[in-house]
């Protein structure tokens, strides 16, 4: 039995088996029905796209999945790979009994069998593992083989889903460019609104169904519906042994191009091949040879020309065709021949096609007559004498006689007059003798019809009629309008109207603009006929485009950039976009380092192609460049990142860590150059050479020199080197005091050459400033010393603040409310939304501090707190909450940090202190006045210069300082690592350069620490006035004393005012000097009486029950007297002393 030795086969990467079957064969073969006989040279028979069989290299099939093989298959267990040949498996042999392996197969050369003895085993030549080969692409030189082979080999893919071909997928295939695809993917392709809505043509009257072949992207009218074979004779042809896939297997028939002969082939892809017979007999154009050809060079359309000379007559009878053997009649005759005119002047060579009708002329010279046959008229004036020798012949070149004709004014030729209408006899007595004879007039009117047909109204004359002067309604060239004018106008030039047309011309870009347009009338018709309704499934039409009227083409050039960018449209203005640029670039375009290339020839306005490559430009500081793609020069390199140290614009200053990139570096400072005024510096931040302020215009500054009239600076702009206008009232504002500088008030200086304004000014003292008077004198009495005197009273209960410290911010909210609910007279009633138990409590315990009233309605959720004035109520504590807290607090822990702690009633707010955080502001004591901060501002940038992370906000406060508040920059990314230590230790290192500044500057006595919140509020301050540094400074636990604004402070404050002289009429003998701690409370109660008392004298209408109303006035009076004496009270334990 013969050896069948079968490969084993791979195993599929992730498939269990192959994707595609061919009945029991291996789907690359056509006629693998069952494994080759033993001796049988294996080799695979593919037929070609002609029916022919060729051979295939032998060896194991290959599969066409991707990474991987698959080994011919044959019948066997599919599923486990298990192949059964001619032996069965054996088993391993064992060490303990190891037996000799019998043959498998018989051979020739075996020993001869002997019993009870053992076979002698044959060593057999190893075997090597076949393996099996990838298929590579087709390289057959027609496409149609290589269709076939890499469809099935399963190599070729669908360009649209790039999924491989199966022998059993429906395909379509291009007619164009023979490219297959499935289809499924080529319906949905085609059905694409996409890659139809492109070549859908508007102007057409029937809707094109047209799409674009993925392959060669041209356009195809058939839309892909069934599959069918190559020759698409079938359809869904089965898969056949033997057969290219896709193919029916009958002849191919289809037609070529060119040639009479179907294709001969089987069934088949790609174009046919060319055909191979024989032409038809023919005869060359001219008749004389007759010739047999193939039949590709055959042409069975135009002939064919054997070379010779035609030697045909031509159609002027005289000459024959000298041209080769042509196709077609020989055509006009090119011969030159010498001819001349009729009248015999003119003679020259022509071509003979040229020659005109021959005519012959004669002409007497003497007694000989000479006669030409003439071919041609020169269009000369004839001026042949007639036979009277006077009047000459102005006829044009003519065919001539031999005697000459006879004249026209000859009397037997002229027997009317000019006119016609009355015979000579009757105008003249004597007939003319001769042509020379004038020809008389009649006195009739001429009567010839005109060329505006109406007939000529002179009377009867020689020569031609003068135009016609009679009156007519002409209309313009729009026709819109008639005018009366002569006749003969309207022929040589209708008039115009100053009607414009506003029509769009061909191109809907530009309208007509012409005045009085002949074609306004039918743009507006044809308008009105485009705007009428039609069915909605019509197609568009034309035909409004090719009724343009003639004077609304727009013969404008378009003039528009195409898309290359480099050229214009040359075309005439039209619709739609431009055509393609024609241009073509033939030098090759490469990328800026010139390792990519496009090459020529290349459509005009093509990019430079994209580079992958680094771009080598060097960089000119001299850093390593940064890594990027090659680009062309309209992109520019990335910026170069390093960081160096660069000199400032006004070159004053180096600044360091500054990008290398960067040309114009600032170092922030004021310029300080002298600007060309000579007064003024100018004071724009770090710029330019030559970019001061005042370049282009004067200087704007404000003039700031003294006034002679007051001493004040000029506020007018700057006018140097003119002096200052002292005629006009200074508008500067001063502060006018009374006597002990308690009352101010602003007024404008006035202050002018011829007065002296508002300097002397001065205001009146009132019982405020007698008040603070009385303190300070009853101060020194008492030995209050005001700077240790301390006002520990809190007028809130211990429940209040203890409900405070539970939720501050929303407390103080309710605290703001309850004070603004004081502070207006007209109001009687507040009402709370619903609020929880705890925040109601709150509530209740503040409104018994203020005096209010409080109630609580409505049950839960909607429970809520009304507030009501009651008689008991006489103003506002003097103190918030929060100060109290922190006096609470200060007591309790045992250790006097604050020097003061007062309160101030009126606008400046109060004060409080707090020594247990640190200062984060600077304070200017005692500031110049009407000081500004554009006057600090150029004071405070050299401090700021090296600083990076703050900037310094000013503040006025209402007590006329100011305060100096550090703020974190904005550009600053250490904003969360900022604590109140960073601020006090960035104030510790200005504040002496600071100090020394305003002090020489003058701008204020000193500059404090202090500690603000948001409102600006001074919570604390440490006082270092450069007068009074050593008296103001406590060093009792390392803490400096507070300076307080209000209270004993102020009153210390006026004992340095100058002494007044207290008139009796201000009734101070008639108080008590203790009643002055009450002095509000007392002067309210007498308000409150006064008030009542003109109340009862208004009063006019007597009430009915008289006791009752007096029992009611008794018991009113005796509640304000009560809340008065407990007002007093309050006064006494916490009020100015």
């Amino acid at each position: 039995m013969a050896e069948v030795n079968t490969p084993s086969q791979p195993s599929h990467r992730g498939r269990s088996r192959p994707r595609y079957r061919f009945g029991r064969a291996h789907r690359n073969g056509f006629n693998s029905r069952a494994p080759a006989p033993p001796g049988a040279d294996q080799a695979t028979v593919n037929p070609g796209p002609n029916g022919n069989a060729h051979q295939a290299p032998a060896g194991p099939q290959q599969s066409s999945h991707r990474g991987g093989g698959q080994s011919q298959s044959f019948r066997g267990n599919r599923a486990t790979g298990r192949r059964f040949g001619g032996h069965l498996t054996p088993a391993a042999p064992r060490e303990s009994s190891p037996r000799p392996q019998a043959p498998s197969t018989l051979h020739a050369d075996a020993p001869e069998f002997q019993p009870g003895q053992q076979l002698a085993v044959r060593s057999e030549p190893p075997s090597h593992p076949r393996h099996a080969r990838r298929w590579s692409r087709s390289s057959a030189p027609d496409i149609g083989t290589r269709i076939h082979e890499d469809v099935a080999h399963g190599l070729y893919e669908c360009s649209i889903c790039t999924s491989e071909l199966g022998m059993r997928a429906k395909i379509w295939s291009c007619r164009t460019c023979w490219t297959v695809f499935h289809l499924s993917c080529v319906k949905r392709w085609s059905k694409n609104a996409q890659s139809t809505a492109e070549h859908r043509r508007d102007d057409e009257t029937q809707q094109s169904q047209s799409w674009r072949c993925p392959g060669c992207n041209l356009p195809q009218e058939v839309m892909p519906a069934s599959y069918h074979c190559w020759c698409e004779k079938e359809v869904d042809p089965r898969p056949l042994p033997g057969l290219p896939p896709h193919s029916c297997g009958q002849t191919c028939g289809r037609p070529r191009p060119k040639c009479p002969h179907p294709c001969e082939m089987t069934c088949h892809a790609g174009p046919c091949q060319p055909c191979t017979r024989l032409g038809p007999t023919q005869l060359c154009f001219c008749g004389k040879d007759t010739a047999t050809k193939r039949c590709t060079e055959t042409n069975y359309n135009q002939g064919w020309s054997c070379g010779k000379v035609c030697d045909d007559l031509m159609p002027c009878g005289e000459h024959q065709c000298a041209r080769p053997c042509h196709e077609g009649l020989c055509g006009v005759c090119e011969v030159e021949v010498a001819a001349r005119c009729y009248c015999g002047k003119v003679e020259k060579v022509v071509r003979c096609h040229e020659r005109g009708q021959q005519r012959t002329s004669q002409q007497t010279m003497g007694e000989d007559i000479t006669s030409w046959t003439g071919s041609f008229g020169c269009q000369q004036i004839c001026n042949r004498a007639f036979d009277c020798g006077f009047h000459l012949c102005q006829e044009t070149c003519h065919a001539q006689d031999a005697q000459p004709g006879h004249c026209p004014r000859s009397p037997d030729k002229i027997t009317n007059c000019p006119c016609g209408k009355t015979p000579l006899a009757k105008i003249q007595d004597e007939p003319r003798r001769s042509c020379q004879d004038e020809i008389p007039n009649c006195e009739e009117a001429c009567g010839k019809s005109l060329a505006c047909r109406h007939p000529c109204t002179d009377v009867c004359h020689a020569g031609e009629c003068k135009p016609c002067m009679r009156t007519v309604s002409i209309a313009c060239r729009c026709g819109r309008t008639e005018s009366k004018s002569v006749c003969h106008q309207g022929s040589i030039e209708a008039p115009q109207c100053h009607r414009v047309c506003r029509a769009t011309l061909s191109c809907g870009r530009h309208e007509c603009g012409e005045k009085c347009c002949p074609g306004e009338r039918k743009a507006v018709e044809r308008q009105a006929l485009k705007r009428k309704q039609r069915p909605l499934d019509a197609a568009a039409s034309t035909m409004w485009d090719n009724a343009m009227e003639p004077e609304h083409f727009c013969m404008r050039l378009c003039g528009r950039k195409l898309k290359c960018g480099n050229h214009s449209c040359t075309q005439l203005c039209h619709k739609g976009p431009c055509g393609s640029c024609r241009e073509a670039i033939f030098d090759e375009l490469s990328c800026h380092c010139g390792r990519t290339v496009l090459q020529p020839p290349l459509p005009c306005g093509t990019q430079p192609p994209a580079c992958k490559f680094n771009c080598d430009r060097p960089k000119s500081c001299g850093h390593p460049p940064v890594q990027h793609n090659c680009h062309g020069d309209e992109e520019s390199c990335p910026k170069c990142p390093f960081l160096v140290a660069k000199g400032c614009m006004c070159g004053r200053k180096s600044v360091g860590n500054q990008q290398c990139w960067r040309s114009d570096v600032s170092c922030g400072e004021p310029c300080g150059r002298l600007l060309r005024c000579g007064s003024h510096r100018c004071q724009k931040s770090c710029h330019r050479e030559g970019e001061c302020e005042d370049v282009g215009r004067g200087c704007q500054q404000l003039c700031g020199k003294s006034k002679k009239a007051c001493g004040h600076p000029c506020q007018e702009r700057c006018h140097a080197p003119f002096v200052c206008p002292e005629g006009h009232a200074c508008q500067h504002k001063i502060l006018v005091t009374c006597a002990c500088q308690h009352l101010k008030k602003e007024l404008r200086c006035n202050a002018s050459k011829t007065n002296a304004g508002n300097q002397k000014e001065t205001l009146v003292c009132d019982d405020e400033c007698a008040r603070l008077e009385r303190n300070r004198k009853l101060a020194l009495a008492l030995n209050i010393d005001p700077e240790t005197h301390t006002d520990s009273h809190i007028p809130y209960s211990k429940e209040t603040l203890e409900l405070f410290r539970q939720n501050v911010k929303w407390a103080q909210e309710q605290e703001r409310a309850f004070r603004v609910f004081a502070a207006d007279e007209l109001e009687k009633r507040l009402r709370f939304k619903p609020m929880p138990g705890h925040q109601r409590a709150f509530l209740h315990a503040l409104a018994e501090d203020f005096g209010f009233d409080s109630e609580s309605l409505d049950p839960e959720p909607h429970r809520h707190i009304v507030v009501l004035k009651t008689p008991r109520f006489v103003m506002a504590p003097m103190k918030t909450l929060a100060q109290c807290v922190d006096i609470r607090n200060a007591v309790s822990s045992g250790t006097k940090s604050v020097s003061a702690v007062e309160t101030q009633a009126g606008s400046n707010g109060i004060n409080s202190s707090v020594v247990d955080v640190p200062f984060n502001a600077l304070i200017l004591d005692q500031p110049r006045f009407a000081l500004t901060s554009e006057e600090l501002q150029p004071q405070l940038n050299p401090l700021l210069a090296s600083n990076v992370k703050f900037s310094i906000d000013i503040s006025f406060l209402p007590s006329e300082e100011v305060v100096l508040h550090p703020r974190l920059l904005e550009s600053n990314d250490s904003k969360l690592y900022i604590t109140d230590a960073s601020i006090q230790s960035f104030l510790q290192t200005i504040h002496e350069p600071l100090r020394d500044i305003i002090l020489s500057k003058g701008f204020a006595k000193g500059v404090s620490y202090c500690r603000v919140d948001k409102s600006m509020n001074v919570l604390r301050r440490q006082s270092t006035l450069a007068s009074n540094n050593s008296s103001n400074t406590n060093k009792t636990n390392g803490n400096a004393n507070i300076q307080e604004s209000g209270g004993w402070s102020q009153v210390a404050a006026k004992a340095a005012a100058s002494p007044r002289t207290f008139q009796p009429d201000k009734g101070m003998g008639e108080k008590s000097v203790f009643t002055v701690l009450g002095s509000k409370a007392r002067e309210a109660q007498d308000v409150l009486k006064e008030k009542k008392k003109k109340v009862l004298v208004e009063k006019t209408v007597v009430v009915d029950d008289w006791e009752k109303e007096a029992t009611a006035e008794d018991e009113e009076e005796s509640n304000q007297n009560r809340n008065a004496d407990g007002h007093n009270e309050t006064i006494r334990g916490g009020g100015d002393v």
